[in-house]
């Protein structure tokens, strides 16, 4: 699988070790930036660059990392047609997949150990969309409403 992936300084560490662990497990990681630390770089234009590829590239994911993650989901959810989640725990991660077919998966590097958020990302990664009718009901409901904006 391709993952597209995208951190500031806070996430820097994590996302330089996420890009080591994703390839050593056979995935395509494409890096969005920052491509070296900068502690007053802004995490916006890394975070929307992940969330278009991820968009014009329908059969990938998209991982985004800073400080906390919340602002990196708000970032790649200006993105039109894309779902990112906040994913805090093994359990959110699995969820935004199979409940909301989230396409970007957003970390905090200061929130979790680097084992913690592999786990979580790799819970992601893996973790199909259910395709249950009532999850594609409100993701359809919430598309619809993004067209008319």
């Amino acid at each position: 699988m391709r993952i597209h992936i995208a951190a500031d300084h806070a996430g820097f560490e994590l996302k330089e070790h996420l890009k080591s662990h994703f390839a050593a497990a056979g995935h395509d990681v494409v890096d969005h930036g920052n491509q070296e630390y900068d502690a007053q770089d802004d995490y916006p234009s890394f975070c929307i660059a992940a969330a278009e590829a991820v968009r014009v590239q329908p059969d990938t994911l998209g991982i985004v990392i800073g400080g906390s993650g919340n602002g990196e989901q708000l970032a790649a959810n200006r993105v039109k047609g894309i779902r990112a989640a906040l994913i805090w725990s093994v359990e959110t991660a699995k969820l935004a997949r199979q409940h909301n077919d989230a396409q970007v998966g957003s970390l905090g590097g200061r929130m979790h150990t680097l084992e913690e958020a592999t786990a979580i990302a790799d819970a992601f990664i893996s973790e199909p969309f259910s395709g249950d009718e009532r999850h594609q009901r409100r993701i359809d409901e919430m598309s619809r409403y993004e067209q008319r904006r």
